[in-house]
C-alpha cells in the first residue's frame, strides 16, 4: 500500500471514529444516552405557566414538558428552549424549528389544519380574577356595571364584550397590567384562563391578594402541538396517560396552582389524552 492511500484510510478512519463520538445524525430520537436534544417551545412571559427567569425555565406547561420529555428518553439537559409567541406558533412547528409546543395552546379544528395535537392534558376556562375580599363577583352574571379588565384584542375580551353588554371593559396590552390596575382598585376584576389568572395570583408578590372565582365560561383544551409528519403524538398520549395515573400531574398542579387556591374544574379534568393526532 502506497503513502498516499494510507494516509486517505486513516483519515477516513478519524472520520469514522468522529461520527460514532457524536452518535451519528442526531436523528435516533427518544433515547436520553446517545447525546440527542428535543427542541420545545413554551411560553417566556406567563407567570405559573411559562416563564424565563434569566435562563432558568418555570411554570405548570414548563414542568409538564420536562415530564413528557424524561418519558421519551430525554434528561432536562438535553431540552432545548424555544420562545412560541401565539401567532408563531403553527409556522414553528411547520418549518421544524421545534419538536413539540407546550405552551397554553388550545386544540381547535383550525389549528388541526396545520398540526396535530397530543392530549389534551388539562382542560382550563375562562374565569375572573378578584380582590381575594371581594365576594361580590361570583361570576361574569355579577359584572354589570364594574370594570373589567382585559388584554387588547384577545379571545377572552371579545367574548365578554359580546356576550355581557353591560360590562365596562378596560383594555390594556398585557395582563401584567391588568394585575396591576386590579391591585390599585383601578378596575373591579381581570379575565383571561383561569390557568393564567392562577399563575398570576401565585406569584410572590401578589400573595394573598386575589382570588380566583371559580366560575368558568369557556372550555379550553390544552394540548402538546406537535408537526403533522411527527410520529411521535400516540408516544406523548401515552406519556401523559402515566403522567395523570402517577400522580404526577396533581403535583405539577399543585406546585404551579396550588399557592392561588386553583384547581382544575373537577367535570373536565384530568381529561383522556388521544382523538387529535394526525
Amino acid at each position: 500500500m502506497n503513502t498516499t492511500l494510507l494516509r486517505l484510510t486513516a483519515v477516513a478512519a478519524a472520520a469514522a471514529l468522529t461520527l460514532t463520538a457524536c452518535g451519528g445524525d442526531g436523528t435516533d430520537g427518544g433515547d436520553g444516552g446517545n447525546g440527542d436534544t428535543i427542541r420545545i417551545g413554551t411560553k417566556y412571559d406567563q407567570p405559573g405557566l411559562g416563564l424565563d427567569e434569566g435562563g432558568t425555565m418555570s411554570g405548570f406547561d414548563v414542568d409538564v414538558a420536562k415530564a413528557v420529555a424524561e418519558k421519551l428518553g430525554y434528561t432536562e439537559d438535553q431540552i432545548e428552549w424555544s420562545e412560541s409567541p401565539t401567532p408563531q406558533r403553527e409556522s414553528m412547528l411547520e418549518t421544524g424549528q421545534v419538536d413539540m409546543i407546550f405552551a397554553t395552546y388550545s386544540i381547535t379544528d383550525t389549528r388541526k389544519e396545520k398540526v396535530q395535537f397530543a392530549g389534551p392534558y388539562l382542560v382550563a376556562g375562562q374565569d375572573l380574577l378578584v380582590k381575594a375580599d371581594d365576594d361580590s363577583i361570583t361570576g361574569p352574571q355579577d359584572l354589570e356595571g364594574k370594570l373589567l379588565c382585559s388584554v387588547s384584542g384577545s379571545t377572552p375580551a371579545e367574548r365578554v364584550a359580546e356576550e355581557y353588554p353591560g360590562v365596562q371593559l378596560q383594555e390594556y396590552d398585557t395582563y401584567s397590567l391588568c394585575v396591576e390596575a386590579l391591585a390599585g382598585g383601578r378596575v373591579d376584576a381581570l379575565t383571561t384562563d383561569d390557568t393564567i389568572l392562577a399563575g398570576y395570583a401565585a406569584q410572590e408578590q401578589w400573595a394573598g391578594q386575589f382570588k380566583v372565582v371559580g366560575a368558568p365560561f369557556s372550555e379550553e383544551l390544552y394540548g402538546v402541538g406537535i408537526p403533522k409528519d411527527s410520529d411521535m403524538c400516540e408516544e406523548v398520549n401515552e406519556a401523559l396517560t402515566e403522567l395523570y395515573e402517577e400522580g404526577t400531574m396533581d403535583e405539577i398542579i399543585e406546585k404551579n396552582f396550588g399557592p392561588a387556591g386553583y384547581t382544575p374544574a373537577p367535570g373536565s379534568n384530568p381529561p383522556t389524552p388521544g382523538g387529535h393526532c394526525a
